[in-house]
């Protein structure tokens, strides 16, 4: 038993505040709610229809949930009194707290809850549509159920959108988060999915105030076999202040917050539709299905809209093996070309067992099967001829144990009725095939490592840029491969008697050296060289020949996930190039040449055309050092080695910017 099952479960709910109050109790009388109603105010003898009592004190027994409908300096008062009493809980509708300035405000809320568990401040309320009870003081679109999804959101508008949906998800809890100023995001999620009768969460997430405890919530998710997926909003503005680096560029915006999702096995998607369409899948079939998927239409324009619409969602068609072609080609003759996408033309449209035979067949051979079939608007046409095509896909799914989706084109072409129709039977239809697509896709998102949690988190702190002889320093004595060097004050100081030419001679005292005119290569020596404007000093080291690929590696602290660790292309075009990918430390070598492959560019690196292959195992090797060197040394605020030079065998750390604190 957890300290939020009062709220969520209530046996009875108090509720303050007039106007919001009545909607209340209207909403838990049209839902069938068993328990009694408690209005609590001063002076209202009854509120609608029910006894009103003038304070909680007053009440027959202390509430398992009250919804505080009054203003926030009053239900200050209402909290402390609540808690004294023993109440279960509260929702806290009021807003102007934090979001408003009023942090001081927010901070005695807190002090008066104690351990009492609170939704918000700024909170719409909970429904939960298993047992009928609302603390929501508003029309809704959900229906009661006996099992189903739980919604979860930072914003009251998505949910209450989300709510709305008209696809056939059945929905068995809605709850805001507001501020989250007592219960947090992992919290309230971890205790509704502790109810055996939800079988998924979806979540729409403005912040994670606790990413190691999300990442247990979603581990503790997969163990019940309880899919999680998320929208993770704020991907178009930098996570952080951009500091000098290209990596804070390249890494900022979503790209922390989707490698932390992805790698703790939550899926993620972009809309509220997508989220809708997932969470369906997540219902009926677990949190993870088949990569391996086939497509079936009765049109040659569907099999390609199929295939263009896929590839962006990195879903591809594996060839029909020969034993389902030539099971095919018994039912379909020579005229259908049997292939994935298949188009199985209109010859047996509407005839039921050879539709089920070829349903049946290539599902068979696949993990997943996407069946494209709009039907007929009901108030003007007649849909009876597709009932032979819709129990097939049925038959296909029992005969065969494999996933059959019933996917309209356009999503206003299979209503909410018959959604739930197929839902009864087992079988998930989806409504809009872009959406659809995305949906599969992200139910096809692994699981996390189990046991795996980011770094603690540090706060924002002031740091110091080291130069690049400090900074090289460094990585040396992390068993990095740097190039020899020496440095001086001025070029006359500069003694390269231990080098071998050819030289690069730099500038020091510049975050981007290229950009300022910093940096000459190439150099068989010093004769000749003028000063550099601005500059702090100077560094000559070895050029470094032989190199195949130019690789960015740049490490940072992340005021939620810990570390984070980004690697792409490299060098002067790093951010004109944009190919880089992200991970949350830790992180091993394995994980980290297993993201670098998903590069754009990642056949520019390993031979691609007959080019050398660029040593990415020496790149991951050190990407591991520095990630170990980062976690260790708190005072390390960044690392970010543009390029990193790349041999075919090797790999030497050319540029070194490292802030520290």
């Amino acid at each position: 038993m957890t300290r939020l099952d009062r709220l969520l479960r209530p046996r009875h709910i108090a509720v303050l505040g007039a106007s919001w109050a009545l909607n209340v109790i209207e909403q838990c009388g049209k839902m069938g709610f068993a328990g009694p109603v408690w209005p609590v105010h001063p002076t209202k003898a009854e509120i609608g229809g029910l006894k009103a009592y003038p304070s909680l004190a007053d009440l027959p027994e202390p509430p398992d949930a009250t919804f505080i409908g009054v203003n926030r300096h009053a239900t200050l008062e209402v909290v402390e009194d609540l808690r004294r009493i023993g109440g279960g809980g509260a929702i806290c509708f009021a807003s102007g707290w934090t979001e408003a300035g009023e942090a001081g405000l927010q901070e005695q809320l807190v002090a008066a809850a104690g351990e009492m568990p609170i939704l918000g401040p700024n909170c719409y309320g909970v429904i939960n549509y298993l047992d009928g009870a609302l603390l929501w003081p508003d029309q809704h679109g959900g229906v009661r159920v006996d099992r189903g999804v739980a919604l979860v959101s930072q914003s009251s508008n998505i949910v209450i959108n989300l709510g709305m949906q008209a696809r056939g998800l059945p929905v068995a809890y809605v709850a805001c988060l507001g501020n989250a100023a007592v219960v947090g995001l992992a919290e309230l999620t971890g205790a509704l999915l502790d109810d055996p009768r939800v079988t998924a969460v979806g979540l729409y997430i403005e912040g994670i105030d606790d990413a190691p405890a999300f990442a247990a919530l979603a581990e503790k998710a997969r163990a019940m076999g309880k899919g999680v997926v998320a929208i993770k909003s704020g991907k178009t503005e930098l996570s952080r202040t951009a500091a000098a680096s290209h990596t804070a560029s390249l890494a900022g915006g979503g790209a922390a917050s989707s490698a932390f999702l992805r790698q703790i096995g939550v899926a993620e998607v972009n809309t509220p539709s997508e989220l809708i369409e997932t969470l369906k899948i997540f219902h009926l079939h677990g949190p993870q299905i088949g990569r391996r998927i086939c497509s079936l239409s009765c049109s040659g324009g569907e099999a390609g809209l199929v295939a263009d619409l896929a590839a962006p969602f990195g879903i591809d068609f594996p060839a029909v093996p020969q034993a389902t072609h030539d099971r095919l080609f018994a039912v379909l003759g020579e005229i259908p070309t049997i292939s994935n996408p298949l188009d199985y033309h209109t010859f047996i449209w509407g005839d039921g067992p050879k539709t089920t035979e070829v349903f049946t067949a290539m599902l068979e051979a696949y993990d997943a099967g996407i069946y494209i079939i709009d039907t007929p608007r009901t108030d003007r046409c007649s849909d009876d001829w597709y009932r032979p095509a819709l129990n097939a896909i049925v038959a296909a799914q029992k005969a065969t144990g494999r996933i059959a989706f019933p996917v309209a084109s356009m999503a206003e072409n299979f209503g909410e009725g018959r959604v739930a129709e197929m839902r009864e039977q087992g079988v998930c239809a989806l409504l809009g095939l872009e959406t659809a697509l995305a949906a599969i896709r992200a139910a096809q998102t692994p699981a996390g490592l189990p046991g795996w949690r980011p770094a603690q988190a540090l706060p924002p702190r002031e740091a110091a840029m080291l130069s690049e002889a400090e900074g090289k320093a460094l990585l040396a004595a992390a068993g990095v491969a740097v190039p020899r060097s020496v440095t001086g004050a001025t070029l006359q100081t500069l003694d390269v008697a231990g080098l071998t030419p050819p030289y690069v001679l730099k500038g020091l005292g510049f975050a981007h050296k290229t950009e300022a005119g910093a940096v000459r290569l190439g150099l068989a020596s010093l004769e000749g060289q003028q000063e550099m404007p601005g500059a702090a000093g100077y560094l000559v080291e070895e050029m470094v020949t032989g190199a195949v690929a130019e690789v960015l590696l740049g490490l940072r602290r992340d005021p939620v996930y810990g570390v984070t660790l980004t690697l792409g292309m490299g060098g002067v075009t790093a951010e004109v190039l944009a190919d880089t990918v992200t991970l949350v430390l830790p992180a091993t070598a394995e994980q980290v040449l297993e993201a670098m492959r998903h590069l754009r560019l990642w056949p520019l690196l390993d031979g691609y055309r007959g080019r050398p292959k660029a040593d990415m195992a020496a790149v991951a090797g050190i990407a591991v050092r520095l990630g170990a060197l980062m976690l260790a040394d708190g005072t390390l605020e960044e690392i970010e080695i543009n390029p990193v030079l790349v041999r075919p065998e090797g790999a030497v750390a050319v540029d070194a910017l490292i802030r520290k604190v």
